[in-house]
């Protein structure tokens, strides 16, 4: 994986929030999936980590977005955590699993990843982490690699385009997307893996552009 990603480990973050301003609204849940290889060497959405969070001191709640997400924040099976015990619950398996894979440090991956990364990071700012895991602002962004490679850019059409599993009734909840997004992510790579390998180009990462190129003018299926 570090040879792969130049030193990164590829970890999906979905995060469920309180409304759109990383500086106003209450981060409300986290889920994380890390990236891993299979035993045909694919990638693969590891083990999810999740948690619950409740608003910080001040923090605001848009009625239209806790409509959408469907959280209430009040429910008594919630089990939600400060900030700074959830980003404790979810960065320490994130090291490990970076650890393990031999790589530096994690990077982001989301579906519109921007706005995940600033939530985090507004939150790692607020309670001053030091054990932040991950890059503090490069990311993968699946929004991009589907509008390449399906034409689609709404998590659930592309979903479907790539011929993934989808189920609307589920949606806007952090552990659902982030392993949507997850699968999304490991298709999207695998498939170019699958095409530079069919052009016969060496090295299968390396050559995805000829193979893509290739499958453009007819060449590959």
């Amino acid at each position: 994986m570090a040879d792969r990603f130049r030193g990164y480990l590829p970890v999906v973050v979905d995060v469920e929030t309180g409304g759109f301003d990383w500086q106003r609204h209450a981060l409300l849940e986290i889920a994380a999936v890390p990236i891993v290889f299979d035993a045909d060497g694919r990638l693969a959405p590891g083990e999810t980590v999740t948690t619950h969070v409740d608003p910080f001191p001040g923090a605001e709640l848009d009625p239209k977005s806790m409509e959408i997400t469907g959280i209430d924040i009040g429910h008594p099976f919630r089990d939600a955590k400060p900030e700074r015990e959830a980003l404790d619950h979810v960065f320490r398996p994130i090291r490990a699993a970076a650890r393990a894979a031999g790589c530096q440090r994690a990077i982001l991956v989301g579906h519109n990843a921007p706005f995940d990364l600033s939530f985090l990071n507004a939150a790692v700012a607020r309670v001053a982490h030091k054990r932040n895991p991950f890059h503090p602002f490069s990311t993968f962004d699946t929004v991009t690699l589907a509008g390449m490679a399906y034409g689609q850019t709404v998590l659930s059409r592309a979903m479907q385009a790539a011929g993934l599993d989808w189920d609307g009734a589920s949606a806007h909840s952090a552990v659902y997307d982030a392993e949507r997004t997850a699968e999304l992510f490991c298709t999207i790579l695998n498939r170019w893996q699958v095409l530079s390998e069919r052009a016969g180009t060496g090295d299968g990462w390396l050559g995805a552009r000829e193979a893509l190129a290739a499958q453009q003018q007819g060449a590959l299926p």
